[in-house]
């Protein structure tokens, strides 16, 4: 708990709690730890999927009672049927309680991920043919810089499963964790047929992500010479760019694709590859609602214009458009940011060095049909635009 919140002590903290032996054990240790100068909340998700969940999560409420926590349950209606249903409502839970913790002003949220979690996490990335960065460890986060924190990480499943019936409490057992339909499941059975050890698996883990460090400030390196950040318009030099290690070069349009798209994960590799090669042999192409488009010495990554077409929120400070900018037009009450187009292109003066294909995507303020402001191109006084800085090319690229 030291390591995770960087040596500080937080008024609150925030259990995200299943009702599972691994949750269950991480809420009655942070309680203990608290004591009486933390306050403890557990948070439940009730994904409404099965019978019994709202019992569970009536447990839950016991337990977090008895234990002294606050208990809070949310509620997740939001699968259609299709899809991944574990990874849907692992996004869910994650975003829900994300929300929560933000409008309750709460700064870090544990999860009660173990080393078990690690082992399975690296087969199942191993069989889905990830490099480096999906082999790498869960890392524990944290305070100040990640929400999510892990601080059982090195404990095994078996251990906290001993502790709670030292202490005489009971956990539930969620049907799935059986289910040989999931590939979780069958991953955690294959590791016990083969006899393999969580321990050694975790190690792998953790070297992997040695390497994941390594990797990522080589790419910080190379980016501070090859490539320039203009108001979301990310610029490499082609020369410098094919003059770099393969590694790296995906590397760095990989992490140019998830900044402009906030996406959490990169491309799949195969479909990075060929876009890549494609457009260093100067043939445009798109990715992750971005286009990746040579033009004259360099290779420029830029929003799709498509993606954020119908994107358009107040000018008051208030929102993020597309989840990067925040812009205020205090003697404009009535604007908006939507992406210009190429209706807002023709207004706006012409930045040097970029095509018009690479600004339809730029936020632009207006008043009605009437462009106001371009971020960092076309810009009056009294309009200020705050980029977010979890969007930031250069700054981000050894926290992605």
């Amino acid at each position: 708990m030291a390591r995770v919140l960087d040596g500080a002590r937080s008024d609150r903290l925030c259990v995200a709690v299943s009702g599972g032996s691994d949750s269950l054990a991480l809420l009655a240790l942070t309680c203990d730890w608290a004591g009486r100068g933390t306050a403890v909340e557990a948070v439940s998700v009730d994904h409404g999927l099965r019978e019994g969940s709202a019992e569970e999560a009536a447990q839950v409420a016991e337990e977090a009672q008895r234990l002294g926590a606050d208990h809070t349950l949310l509620h997740w209606q939001g699968w259609d049927g299709t899809g991944n249903l574990q990874a849907e409502a692992r996004q869910a839970r994650r975003r829900l309680i994300a929300e929560h913790c933000k409008a309750e002003g709460i700064d870090a949220v544990l999860l009660g991920h173990t080393q078990d979690d690690q082992a399975e996490t690296l087969l199942m990335r191993l069989a889905r043919g990830s490099g480096v960065d999906g082999l790498a460890a869960m890392r524990e986060g944290r305070m100040g810089r990640d929400l999510f924190l892990r601080p059982l990480l090195a404990e095994t499943r078996a251990d906290l499963q001993a502790y709670l019936t030292a202490r005489g409490m009971t956990w539930a057992s969620d049907p799935s964790n059986d289910d040989p339909r999931f590939h979780r499941v069958r991953v955690r059975r294959a590791i016990d047929a083969l006899g393999l050890d969580p321990a050694r698996l975790a190690e792998t883990a953790r070297a992997m992500d040695r390497a994941r460090e390594a990797l990522d400030r080589r790419a910080e390196d190379v980016a501070s010479r090859v490539a320039t950040d203009r108001a979301g318009i990310i610029a490499f030099d082609i020369q410098g760019l094919a003059g770099t290690e393969a590694e790296t070069r995906l590397r760095l349009v990989a992490h140019a694709l998830k900044c402009l798209s906030g996406a959490p994960y990169r491309p799949r590799l195969r479909a990075l590859e060929n876009a890549l090669a494609a457009a260093m042999a100067g043939q445009a192409g798109t990715l992750q609602g971005c286009h990746l488009m040579p033009y004259r010495e360099t290779l420029l990554i830029c929003r799709e214009y498509s993606a954020v077409a119908g994107l358009e929120v107040a000018a008051d400070g208030t929102a993020w458009w597309d989840n990067r900018w925040r812009i205020q037009a205090p003697d404009h009450p009535a604007a908006t940011i939507r992406a210009l187009g190429d209706s807002g292109t023709a207004q706006m003066p012409r930045p040097e060095g970029l095509p018009q294909a690479a600004l339809t995507a730029l936020p632009g303020v207006w008043q009605g049909d009437n462009l106001l402001a371009v971020p960092q191109f076309h810009h009056p006084e009294r309009i200020t635009a705050t980029p977010a800085p979890w969007a930031s090319f250069h700054r981000t690229i050894l926290s992605h």
